[in-house]
């Protein structure tokens, strides 16, 4: 298996179990907002990408205006969702722990995800302090994912050749953002999208955390 310098986590289903949470919060505000579409679309169209990112699509679908405020509450709704209800992803404490150790810190955050939402999901499951001063999200970037933007910001932090690191994520999206950044980029695929996570550029799909363990560092 290859060695590795670094490890860059997605956060959104790769560490914490969020994505149905913020899907079906998002869901129903959409419907509630003029656009009737399922919750296995909203799905489709939306896991990977920002709610802003889609303003236009939101605009189409609803036939109204976007709005800032409408976007301060679907943030409040899923912060409060989130709070309640956020699981941590099976296997990934242990994961995160191993890796943390073995690559004497080298590892990091990079989300697309607003940061007080990673921050605060990370210490909701007891994961910040591994990352403390090393998450990054694609709001804070000049582009968000499937820009590599976020991804090279981290791997510059922890003063690593992107191609030198290994980045874990759920999303097609994702996976892009970390194939552009130079990365060797693993999916992690729990819900039947391998095919998709292979198609985008993924050297490796799998369904179990534990295969980080596997990982040796140089």
């Amino acid at each position: 298996m290859d060695a590795f310098q670094a490890v860059l986590f997605d956060c959104d289903g790769v560490l914490v179990d969020s994505e149905p949470i913020t899907n079906g919060v998002l869901h129903a505000m959409l419907v509630e907002h003029g656009w009737d579409l399922s919750a296995q679309e909203c799905w489709d169209l939306f896991v990977g990408h920002t709610v802003r990112s889609r303003r236009e699509l939101i605009e189409q679908h609803t036939g109204q205006p976007w709005s800032e405020e409408w976007l301060t509450e679907f943030m409040r709704r899923r912060n409060l969702a989130l709070q309640q209800d956020l699981q941590v992803i099976d296997g990934a404490i242990d994961a995160v722990t191993h890796l943390h150790r073995h690559s004497q810190g080298r590892i990091a955050v990079a989300s697309g995800a607003d940061r007080f939402k990673v921050e605060m999901m990370l210490a909701q499951v007891g994961l910040l302090p591994f990352f403390a001063g090393r998450v990054f999200s694609g709001h804070e970037m000049p582009r968000s994912k499937p820009h590599p933007d976020v991804y090279l910001a981290a791997a510059r932090h922890l003063g690593v050749d992107p191609v030198r690191c290994l980045v874990v994520e759920d999303s097609v999206t994702g996976v892009q953002a970390g194939v552009a950044a130079g990365a060797t980029v693993w999916g992690y695929a729990v819900l039947g999208q391998s095919k998709d996570l292979m198609t985008a550029g993924a050297e490796r799909v799998f369904t179990n955390m534990a295969v980080l363990h596997q990982l040796t560092f140089t």
